[in-house]
């Protein structure tokens, strides 16, 4: 009967998946009258398609695309989107080719996302059956979490705006996507692939690695393994209690052991490597006569880093960066980039048995703390909260939330419009907007954890009984 449910839904899912697809293809024709290019929401010194015409145009004139301060990003993304920037007298409009390209990193972003899901739910359903949680097996086949995620992400207000919106951050999420996917599937070449050029477009998807390598060693997620041994421990002393211990021994076999798989994890190593030597060679041979790879290093990591750029956006470096002293700058950037170190590590090792879920918080948390976020960020992390919809069920703040984001998405374009063009008001306006969507940010990836967290137990409990 499930069975059937999730064919029947799935004329439903392309239905709307293309429906998705057509309000983009309708929003490109309006792009010069929506102007989102130039919100500070959507487009940072990082994924504005104008800051990548602009240093197109000055590696045409035989100028480093570096000069000055206008172009900050991959000199591959240059190469590969560039052409499409250059106006054209016949033919379509150079805007329209940019949308398609980015329509197009949608649609693969969302079908990677349900595949993911896909994964991920085969799993969960396979780990309550060895847990004899029938119940609960019956209740996650009713909710396909894969085209859940898949619709989210389609239909998420901010990847329209980031696709319509001429801004390169539908690409830097398809890659993202990609190394999830293809560590959820075990495909270490597609994963190594993913993430190294996840890392050269943007330097936080680097952290992605732990996640990466427990999906690859470990399998998609799974409740730990600690529930399987309570289960097992359980069952024997009922079979011991009746004097039937013929039977215990093919109880016992029903755990599933997690054996690490090194090889794969050895797999992806070189291929990572392989994949990253190619795309320094290539950079490297298209700055050639620019400063090679110091140059771009200097002036894509190191603009991360230094957070050199402090015009407006949804984050809070800028605002803090504009206020602090000279003196104290070095030491707040050390702060502020090793905080999202310090949380590495205490979130893999009390999350390790729910990789893909880990990757989540990850992803969130960058978003929350880099240097130059935008709404491309939000919609990713967003979509990917879609895969866990029966392990979140029982999320506490949902509504709040839910609200949070949209009444935000309506505030900060009207605070912004107080202080840059009206004048009646000042920074403070927008910043307020920025603190409140840090915060809801930070309540989402708290409340989260905190029910997956409270998932397990309620597992646990089950189980043992």
């Amino acid at each position: 009967m499930a069975d059937g449910e999730e064919k029947k839904g799935r004329p439903r899912f392309w239905t709307l998946a293309a429906a998705a697809v057509l309000v983009r293809v309708a929003l490109v024709f309006f792009q010069e009258e929506l102007n989102l290019g130039s919100r500070p929401e959507v487009a940072t010194p990082l994924t504005s398609l104008r800051r990548l015409a602009e240093g197109y145009w000055l590696k045409q004139s035989s100028i480093s695309p570096y000069a000055g301060s206008m172009y900050h990003g991959s000199p591959l993304l240059l190469a590969v989107i560039g052409p499409l920037t250059v106006k054209r007298v016949e033919g379509p409009s150079n805007h329209i080719l940019c949308s398609l390209v980015f329509i197009i990193a949608d649609i693969i972003s969302a079908l990677l996302i349900r595949a993911t899901g896909q994964n991920l739910q085969l799993a969960y359903r396979h780990g309550l059956g060895s847990l004899n949680l029938q119940r609960l097996q019956e209740t996650s086949r009713s909710i396909s979490a894969g085209d859940l995620a898949a619709l989210i992400y389609l239909w998420n207000p901010m990847t329209i705006v980031a696709c319509v919106g001429l801004s390169t951050s539908p690409i830097e999420n398809m890659m993202v996507v990609l190394c999830v996917y293809g560590a959820c599937s075990k495909l270490a070449p597609l994963a190594a692939f993913g993430w190294v050029l996840a890392v050269h477009l943007s330097l936080y998807p680097i952290m992605l690695i732990i996640p990466i390598i427990l999906l690859l060693g470990y399998g998609p997620d799974a409740p730990p393994a600690k529930l399987f041994i309570i289960s097992t421990n359980s069952g024997s002393r009922s079979l011991s209690d009746t004097h039937d211990k013929s039977n215990s021994l093919p109880n016992q076999m029903t755990f599933p052991m997690r054996i690490f798989s090194w090889r794969l994890v050895g797999s992806f190593i070189i291929w990572a490597s392989i994949w990253s030597l190619h795309v320094l060679i290539l950079s490297s041979i298209y700055l050639n006569q620019f400063g090679g790879l110091s140059e771009m290093f200097k002036k894509t990591y190191g603009f991360i880093l230094t957070v050199e750029d402090l015009s407006p956006n949804i984050g809070v470096l800028w605002y803090f960066f504009a206020e602090v002293f000279d003196f104290f700058r070095v030491f707040f950037l050390l702060v502020f980039h090793m905080n999202i170190l310090f949380m590495i590590l205490p979130l893999a090792i009390r999350l390790y048995h729910r990789p893909c879920f880990l990757a989540f918080v990850y992803i969130a948390i960058s978003s929350l703390l880099k240097s130059y976020p935008s709404v491309g960020d939000s919609a990713l992390y967003l979509g990917l909260l879609g895969l866990f919809i029966n392990e979140l069920a029982e999320m506490h703040f949902s509504f709040l939330l839910f609200g949070g984001y949209i009444g935000l998405s309506f505030l900060s374009p009207v605070m912004h419009n107080l202080w840059i063009w009206r004048g009646t008001g000042n920074a403070n306006f927008y910043f307020a907007t920025a603190i409140a969507y840090a915060s809801l940010q930070i309540l989402l990836v708290v409340e989260s954890v905190s029910a997956m967290l409270n998932h397990d137990r309620m597992l646990r409990k089950l189980s043992s009984t």
